[in-house]
C-alpha cells in the first residue's frame, strides 16, 4: 500500500494590504506613509533601482512656496515640515535653503499671481527694486520692464538622496520593494490582483504612480487620462569665472516667468552637481514615447536658452557643457491627478505631475495613502480630480 504525503500547495500569490506601482518619488512616499500606518505594503518598479529612465532622478530639484495658486502654497507649508521630519528620522541632509529669485514682466499675469499669492499667504518675501537689483543679485541682467522678488524660504532638494532615503525608511518599517517587475495585468475587485513579469500579488488596495507610463498601466483597468509625455533637455552651463553662481556664494535658484525668448518658464539652480556648472532649463519639451525618449533630438529649447543666457547671464558660457534628459507627464491644466478610479474605489491614481511635483512628494504620499485607506483627505482635492477632464470633454461635444 502506497503512503501518499499531503504536501501543501505552493502559492505563487503574495497578499498585501496595499500595492504601489512605480517607485519614483510619489510612489516611494506613498509606500512609506502606508508602512507608517502599519500597512503591509509592496512597492513595485519596472526598472532595476536606481535608474534614470523616469522623472525622479538627478541630484537636485527646486523647493518653493512661490506659486500662482493658493492651494499649492498651502500644501507646501506642511510639505516643508514633512521633508524636515524625514531628515530627522534618517539623519540625512535633504534640503539647502538658497531662496528663489522670481523675475518677470511687471504686468505679466503669472508674475503678479505669484507675487500676490506669496504676500497673501505671508510667505517671507523680499521685493527687489531695479536700482538695487545688481547689488543683491550680481552677474544677472534684469530684463527691461521686469520686476523681481525672492521667496526666501525656497531652496534646493537633493533629489537622488531624497529618493534613496525615503525608500530606505520604507524598508526599515518592513516595506517590500521589488524592482525589475513590469506590470503585465491588473484584475480589479475587492482584492486587486497585480501580475508582473516575475510574480502575482494581491492587495486590498492599489496605488498607481507610474509616471510617464501611467496610461500604460491604467489601460489594464480600463482608464486613459489626457496625459502628454514630454522629454526635457536638462542643461548645465559653465561659469566663466568659477564661483560666480555657486550655492556657497549664496546664489539663489531662479524662475524667469516670461521673457522675449520664451513664453514658458525658464528655471535654474546654482552650481551643485557639476562644479563650475549651473543648471538652467526650459520648463517644457517635445512630446515623446517614454520607451523611445532617447530618439527625441529636438534642440529648439537649447537654442532658446542660449539666447536667454547670452542676454541675461553674462557670467555663463552660452553653450551647454552637459545635456541630460528627464520626462514630464503633463496634464492639460498642469495640475496633478490625485483621485480614485471612477469605477474601482480601491484603486488610487497619482499622475500628471507636470514637471513640478518632486517637491510635493511627502504630501502627495500622505494624500494617496489617505485615499487608499478610504479616509477623508487632508486637503481639498477638487483641483486634482479626474472629473475635471470629463467635464471639459462633455462641454466640447
Amino acid at each position: 500500500m502506497l503512503c501518499v504525503l499531503n504536501k501543501p500547495k505552493m502559492s505563487t500569490k503574495e497578499d498585501y494590504d496595499c500595492i504601489v506601482i512605480g517607485a519614483g518619488v510619489q510612489g516611494s512616499f506613498t509606500a512609506y506613509q502606508l508602512a507608517k500606518q502599519n500597512k503591509k505594503t509592496l512597492l513595485l518598479e519596472q526598472f532595476i533601482l536606481p535608474h534614470t529612465r523616469g522623472s525622479s532622478h538627478g541630484q537636485t530639484r527646486i523647493i518653493r512656496k512661490a506659486y500662482e495658486q493658493d492651494f499649492y502654497t498651502h500644501m507646501m507649508e506642511e510639505c516643508y515640515q514633512l521633508w524636515a521630519q524625514l531628515e530627522r528620522e534618517a539623519d540625512v541632509k535633504l534640503y539647502r535653503r538658497t531662496g528663489l529669485l522670481v523675475m518677470g514682466p511687471e504686468k505679466a499675469p503669472d508674475y503678479q499671481l505669484i507675487k500676490n499669492t506669496l504676500q497673501r499667504n505671508l510667505v517671507p518675501t523680499v521685493i527687489l527694486k531695479r536700482e538695487d537689483f545688481s547689488q543683491h543679485i550680481p552677474h544677472v541682467n534684469l530684463s527691461d520692464g521686469d520686476e523681481a522678488l525672492v521667496d526666501t524660504t525656497a531652496g534646493v532638494l537633493y533629489a537622488d538622496r531624497a529618493l534613496k532615503t525615503v525608500q530606505g525608511q520604507f524598508q526599515k518599517l518592513g516595506g517590500v520593494i521589488k524592482d525589475g517587475q513590469k506590470v503585465t495585468d491588473i484584475k480589479p475587485g475587492p482584492v486587486v490582483t497585480v501580475s508582473t513579469s516575475s510574480g502575482v500579488y494581491r492587495a486590498k488596495s492599489l496605488v498607481i504612480t507610474a509616471g510617464a507610463w501611467a496610461n500604460t498601466v491604467l489601460s489594464h483597468v480600463g482608464l486613459q487620462l489626457p496625459l502628454q509625455v514630454v522629454r526635457i533637455n536638462v542643461c548645465y552651463w559653465k561659469e566663466k569665472l568659477p564661483g560666480s553662481y555657486d550655492v556657497k556664494c549664496r546664489f539663489p535658484c531662479f524662475l524667469q516667468v516670461e521673457c522675449k525668448e520664451a513664453k514658458d518658464h525658464i528655471y535654474g539652480l546654482p552650481s551643485n552637481e557639476y562644479p563650475g556648472l549651473i543648471k538652467v532649463c526650459y520648463h517644457t519639451g517635445s512630446e515623446t514615447d517614454p520607451d523611445e525618449r532617447d530618439k527625441q533630438t529636438d534642440r529648439s529649447d537649447i537654442e532658446l536658452l542660449q539666447r536667454y543666457i547670452a542676454r541675461c547671464f553674462p557670467g555663463l558660457v552660452p553653450e551647454p557643457a552637459v545635456v541630460e534628459s528627464c520626462m514630464y507627464t503633463v496634464t492639460p491644466d498642469r495640475h496633478f491627478v490625485l483621485d480614485c478610479h471612477p469605477t474601482y474605489s480601491n484603486i488610487v491614481i497619482g499622475a500628471g505631475f507636470s514637471g513640478h511635483g518632486f517637491k510635493f512628494g511627502p504630501i502627495v504620499g500622505k494624500l494617496l495613502c489617505e485615499l487608499s485607506q478610504g479616509e477623508v483627505p487632508s486637503y481639498d482635492l477638487s483641483p486634482f480630480r479626474i472629473r475635471r477632464f470629463q467635464a471639459k470633454s462633455k462641454a466640447a461635444l
